[in-house]
Parts: C-alpha cells; structure tokens; sequence
C-alpha cells in the first residue's frame, strides 16, 4: 500500500521541454527550477534537462543546492542578490545575476570582484513588481556597461502582467515598450514566460523562459495542456485505506460539513493538507480510483480524505487513487480549489515520496 506519493514522469518532462523548442526553435532555453522545481525536485529535474541552456531559481540557496547537486550548466539567479557579501559567492559559483534596482547597481560598482558577474538587466516594462524603471534605464545600462566586474556584453529582460491572456492588450503593450528601450544595445533579449512562448510570438526573442509549461500543465486559462501538447509531469497518489458504510443523515468528517442524502459507502484516502492538498478543495472535486471518478465529501483533514464510493462499490482496500496528474488535469483540481497550478505544485511538502519513472 503506497502513501502519499509523486510519481515525476521523466518522459513526459522531456517530451515538454521539446514541444518548448519546437515552437521557439530560434530561441535558447532558460528552464525555470525555480521553488524545487515547482514541487517536482531540483536536482533530479536538473540532472534531466540536458539540452537546455541555463536554469532559472529564485534564491541564492536554490543556485548552490544545484551546484551541490554538480549541476554545471549556467545558473540565472532571477530576483537577483541584496548583499554586497552575497556576491564573491556568485562569482565563486559561477552564479548569473538578475540585476533590477539601483542598490545592487549600487553595490556591483562599489564591490572588489575576483571576476566579473554574468549580469541580466531587467527593465519594468508594466508588471510594477521587479525591473529598473524605463526612465532609469540607460543610465543604469551606461554605468554596468563602463563596470570591469560586469561581464559584457550583459543580457537584457523584461516580464509580463497577463501574457497569459492572449486577448490582452497590455502584453503587446510591454513588448513594445521593451523593443523602443533596448533596440539600439547589445546583448541578448528575453522576455517570454510559458504563456508568451506559447501565445506571442514576438516575445521569444533570444531566449525564452518556460516554467509551468515544462511541467505539463497549461499556462493559458483558455486552453487545456493536452490542447497544447503537454503531459502532465507528477501525479499524485495515494491508498484507499478504509471503506465504510454511512447511513443516509449520517455526517462524515470535521463539522459535520457533509451530510449523506442516501444509504451510501465512504472510502479514506491517506493525503490531506499536512502533504499538500488543498484544505479548501469542495466535497464535489474529483479523485481518480481504477479508472473511475468518484467524488470527494466532507472536510479535507491533515492526513486524509473522504470519498463518496456509492452503494455497491468494487473498490479494495490498497487501492490506487489519483488526486491529480494523468488522467486528472491538476488545473481541474486548482480551479475547484479557487487557487492555481502553481500553487498545487509548489505545495507539494516533504512527507510526499517523489518516485522518478
């Protein structure tokens, strides 16, 4: 009987990753690991992505967990460093560096470098989150282009607010804008996430940086991932591990939110949010059990769920259930759950066995 467990599909992986090139054959690849590679596993994702060109990761301690792991591919640190003392540790590790307000333009002049860093520029073009402002832009340009701890010549990028909404002006908005900025300097240019890779062309550019995409899922809200040639990366399963009857009135699970309508048989799956599914998933979300549907009911509780199996059911104890993955869109589940992907995925917690196939 197998508990709460991630099977990571190595195959599906790559076959995601060449659906990337084949539409941006033009482009290199950034793939994004970034939040242990969204829930799938850092290193062993890594170690899988052979022919990309460069990993992207958040954080400082995910760079040198990857370097930890011998990963030796390039690393893009994506928000960047704070702390004059963080950078002999990038270069060091031969860590490339997102470089988005003037406190660490600030401190790449005023730091002693044994080399120079691998510096990505990003300009706000519209998302108002990271990116030094477009009036700021080629002052800040100027002073890393006259700097010897810059490598040269840098990389510019940007980052869209809705590419994922393909009938949404502000995207084109900010491509424009980016062109106008960066049109007479050199260097290498991106700008496309997983949805512009796949809804605007004219974002790819020099190199594209897919995330959620490489892991199977869609990144368009319009559109399913078998609509766009993905396969689902992780699935999640888990064990039925009790089957009991309930009479009709009779109530199931933590304030007795679920209440039966009919002499029914309820199954226990082992998983609940203490591994990482959602706790506001509504009685009404899918489960997979032998190829079947069946429904879940009540409150979802740290370690378990409860399904409604109906009056006759043919299910066993140790049975197999799918909460997401092959044969249940992890997108179908978020939406149920008023949440995202993306947050399903990263919310994978350590109990969860990750099993590479």
């Amino acid at each position: 009987m197998i508990t709460a467990t991630a099977e990571i599909n190595l195959t599906a992986l790559q076959h995601n990753f060449a659906q990337v090139k084949q539409i941006a054959p033009q482009s290199k690849v950034l793939a994004v690991l970034k939040a242990n590679a969204y829930g799938h596993g850092l290193v062993p994702i890594a170690e899988q992505l052979k022919d990309a060109d460069s990993f992207g990761v958040a954080r400082i301690d995910e760079a040198l967990a990857l370097r930890a792991g011998g990963i030796v591919k390039p690393i893009v640190l994506l928000e960047g460093f704070l702390h004059a003392q963080d950078l002999p540790i990038l270069v060091a590790n031969n860590i490339q560096t997102v470089v988005h307000i003037p406190h660490q333009i600030e401190l790449i002049l005023s730091t002693k470098l044994e080399s120079p860093l691998n510096v990505w520029l990003k300009v706000d073009t519209g998302m108002h989150r990271l990116g030094v402002a477009p009036a700021f832009f080629e002052e800040a340009y100027h002073w890393l282009n006259q700097s010897k701890n810059v490598h040269q010549p840098m990389r510019l990028m940007t980052h869209f607010a809705c590419a994922d909404e393909s009938d949404n002006d502000k995207t084109q908005q900010q491509i424009a804008l980016f062109e106008q900025l960066t049109s007479n300097h050199v260097g290498e240019k991106t700008m496309a996430n997983s949805a512009a890779v796949i809804a605007w062309p004219n974002a790819r550019a020099d190199w594209v940086r897919p995330g959620l995409m490489l892991y199977g899922v869609s990144p368009i809200s319009e559109l399913t991932a078998a609509e766009l040639h993905l396969s689902p990366v992780m699935t999640l399963k888990s064990s039925l591990i009790a089957i009991r009857p309930i009479k009709k009135g009779e109530s199931v699970g933590y304030g007795a939110a679920w209440v039966a309508q009919q002499d029914t048989n309820i199954g226990v799956i082992a998983i609940g949010y203490g591994d990482g599914y959602p706790r506001n998933a509504p009685s009404g979300t899918p489960v997979l059990i032998n190829g079947r549907i069946v429904l879940l009911v009540g409150r979802v509780s740290m370690d378990m769920i409860t399904i409604d199996l109906g009056s006759n059911p043919t299910e066993q104890l140790g049975d197999e259930v799918v909460l997401w993955g092959d044969g249940l869109p992890v997108e179908e589940i978020a939406r149920l759950a008023e949440t995202i992907p993306y947050e399903l995925l990263c919310n994978i917690t350590q109990r969860v066995k990750c099993l590479y196939l």
